[in-house]
């Protein structure tokens, strides 16, 4: 093997090495540092003051689900809030049930769009028609803790520069072997991750499915974006743009539908890919300003993360190649395993595994009998991500300046 292939291969498979211990370490020094004397979940410590929120769910479509979202949100604990239901063009019943909601309970409000507009247009809609100053949101299909909103609101009550705390999304579908990996990978890689980006400043994205925003920070930042097709990782860039502080607050829980097949999952994983292909190439601009430094170190790690998908997409045409015609020396790969150090990476991808489930026991419990379903996660994800990457980029160099509507996505297997 050349010495320039021997370098890709080795980029290929160390990078996830490298990153994996990053994370882990980054996500370790959070828990000790913030997380560890917490109290639990369900004892929230008591807030100075207690600002009203408004809680603005965006809606598509969500008739089997809306209802169930509404009771946990009315369940919050909190002192005065209100909550805005926003019909986006909705062809189904939820108009209906909506309108019936807001008759029910006096802190409801619906507001109707006569046709599909799109996630971003409706909060930005239902952000200049709200009462309050924060704004909690939370996607139709979900199902908020009673206790989340304390959480999130200790940080926007102690600093007056935060202006967004992201929470900690828990999967409710776990019916299939998808459903079950996916349980472990949002502990072990996105909660892992966002613990591990806040100790080294910045975070990537908030989790659009339950965030809290300040309605000062937002303004600053211009709202959300109608042509971003992930609208939560461009309002995160926006708004650390502008200075202001983005936080992940584990204690917040929201419980979550994801797809169950395969289809459903190669949809949701292109558009979150092609959403953080756009903030690419959208923020190249920050690297002439000095006062976005602090921006850097996501901004390699997910440009990097793009770099290793199509080195790793490079390695299998090459190793396909050889197998039907024969290459130069330098150009030849003469196997895709990589040997002892694939022992390595297994055993460190279960660490990660075990270190994740070791900080988030304490926000659900029973956790440790999905961990080895994760035996899975190299295989089926890795490849999942290298594709959706591989597709993502063109279709975001040709798509231009669109606005992103809606499409109903597969919620698996409901529980």
């Amino acid at each position: 093997m050349g010495p320039v292939i021997r370098m890709v291969f080795d980029f290929t498979f160390y990078y996830p090495l490298f990153m994996s211990y990053l994370w882990m370490c980054g996500g370790l020094y959070y828990y000790f540092h913030y997380e560890r004397r917490d109290p639990p979940y369900d004892q929230p410590p008591p807030l100075a003051e207690y600002p009203p929120v408004s809680i603005l769910v965006p809606c598509h479509n969500e008739a089997d689900c809306i209802q169930d979202t509404v009771a946990a949100l009315l369940a919050i604990d909190y002192p005065e809030f209100e909550i805005l239901l926003i019909d986006d063009g909705s062809t189904d019943l939820s108009p209906q049930i909506m309108d019936q909601l807001a008759r029910q309970d006096a802190r409801i409000r619906v507001i109707h769009l006569a046709s599909n507009q799109g996630k971003a247009v409706g909060l930005n809609t239902a952000a200049m028609m709200a009462r309050y100053d924060f704004f909690l949101c939370v996607d139709g299909d979900s199902i908020v803790d009673p206790h989340c909103l304390r959480w999130m609101m200790r940080h926007h009550t102690a600093g007056p520069r935060v202006g967004a705390v992201t929470g900690n999304p828990r999967i409710r579908t776990r019916s299939t072997l998808l459903g079950r990996i996916q349980v472990g990978e949002f502990s072990s890689i996105i909660g892992l991750i966002k613990r591990a980006q806040r100790t080294y400043g910045k975070v990537f994205t908030v989790s659009g499915v339950m965030v809290c925003f300040r309605r000062a920070a937002l303004h600053s930042a211009g709202y959300w974006n109608p042509h971003a097709l992930t609208e939560d990782i461009d309002i995160s860039w926006r708004l650390q743009m502008q200075h202001w502080d983005v936080r992940f607050e584990p204690a917040a829980l929201c419980w979550i539908l994801m797809p169950e097949t395969l289809r459903g999952l190669w949809r949701q994983r292109l558009r979150w890919s092609m959403g953080g292909s756009q903030v690419l190439f959208g923020q190249l601009g920050f690297f002439r300003k000095w006062q976005h430094r602090r921006m850097l170190p996501v901004y390699i790690e997910y440009f990097t993360s793009v770099i290793w998908a199509y080195t790793m997409a490079a390695m299998i045409l090459l190793w396909v190649a050889g197998q039907f015609t024969t290459l130069p020396p330098a150009l030849t790969v003469n196997s895709l395993l990589p040997g002892w150090n694939g022992l390595v990476i297994g055993t460190t991808c279960l660490l990660q595994f075990a270190v994740s489930m070791f900080l988030d026991r304490k926000y659900e419990k029973g956790l440790g009998r999905y961990y080895y379903w994760m035996i899975w996660y190299p295989l089926a994800y890795w490849m999942l991500n290298v594709a959706t990457t591989l597709v993502a980029i063109p279709r975001v160099i040709l798509r231009g300046r669109r606005r992103a509507t809606w499409k109903s996505p597969d919620r698996g297997l409901q529980p």
